[in-house]
């Protein structure tokens, strides 16, 4: 394909993700009634109060995607150095593709074509590892969550009970102990025969040493607890009387049962939201609080990062000798 060719096609498919990101984003938000509620409720508050609590909600939103971006440096680092500024743009730029493919699915491409082409697949590879890395925290903690969920308002048998514990105890370690022998994986996949000649992008999985997984975990809990802090402001808010304890747990149960479910990013305030309004329902009333709280936290931590993602989408580099 000749350079002129390239330039013209590549510019062709950003000016195609940037469209197709905008209608998919303007379209779930232009009658999107939990914000709107949002903005109701919070008229109704202090507006100090109001105000610092945003703020500090976008603050965290901005901390938990420069963690993401330094924990991508990290991984990639054994494929290709890259710089701070180049990661962060990178990660902004996989949140747009993300909007509007299954399972965010998109966010790899989004990422792995800052890389040179034939470090894209190793890339995917890497940023598979810190996903793994997120999943464990999520359902670690989530599990239990939900352990303490069934133990405080189900009404089951004692042997019912402390079989869900053990259950529960199994599930995480399980997920701990995959995690930090991760290299296994790559052991068992050398296995499979129609997977051989992916060999040597599975062999990515033993460079990683304990001591880098560990790091990684570091930057995964760091993430929970920034989103987790978010939920906790947001909902502290609206819903000041709300015990803290069983809250971090529902925000838990949350985690878990979203990072489950199959999803569309810009559909995924639906699930979110029913799933919180299910939860927090055993804890509260306040049902529209709960609503716009998700929603809220959903546009600051994806809608807002993919707006901003859509500058670093002409910095892709799809042919690896183009740079526009």
């Amino acid at each position: 394909m000749k350079s002129g060719t390239k330039k013209a096609l590549s510019i062709l498919i950003k000016l195609s993700v940037i469209v197709i990101a905008a209608f998919f984003i303007f379209s779930k938000l232009n009658d999107n009634r939990n914000l709107q509620n949002f903005s109701l409720l919070i008229r109704q508050l202090s507006q100090t109060q109001v105000l610092f609590t945003l703020t500090l909600t976008i603050v965290l939103m901005l901390v938990n995607w420069l963690l993401e971006a330094f924990k991508w440096k990290f991984l990639v680092r054994k494929i290709e150095k890259v710089s701070t500024w180049r990661a962060i743009e990178s990660v902004f730029c996989g949140l747009t593709w993300a909007v509007f493919t299954p399972n965010r699915i998109g966010e790899y491409g989004g990422r792995v074509f800052f890389l040179s082409p034939r470090r894209r697949i190793l890339g995917v590879v890497a940023m598979g590892i810190g996903a793994v890395g997120q999943m464990v925290i999520t359902n670690v903690l989530g599990v239990l969550a939900v352990y303490w969920f069934i133990a405080r308002f189900l009404s089951i048998d004692n042997w019912m009970l402390i079989a869900a514990g053990i259950f529960a105890l199994a599930y995480a370690t399980f997920f701990l102990l995959f995690y930090f022998n991760i290299k296994i994986l790559a052991r068992l996949l050398h296995r499979i025969r129609f997977l051989k000649r992916f060999r040597k992008f599975f062999m990515l999985l033993a460079v990683y040493q304990k001591k880098d997984l560990l790091l990684v975990f570091n930057f995964c809990l760091a993430r929970f607890i920034v989103f987790t802090s978010q939920y906790f402001l947001i909902i502290n808010l609206l819903i000041p009387t709300l015990p803290v304890f069983p809250m971090l747990m529902m925000i838990f149960i949350l985690f878990f049962i979203q990072s489950a479910l199959p999803s569309l990013d810009l559909l995924d305030v639906g699930v979110r939201t029913m799933t919180a309004t299910y939860f927090f329902s055993f804890i509260t009333q306040q049902e529209v609080a709960v609503m716009a709280s998700t929603a809220y936290i959903w546009f600051i931590n994806l809608i807002i990062p993919a707006m901003l993602g859509s500058v670093f989408v002409f910095k892709l580099n799809f042919f690896g000798t183009i740079r526009n």
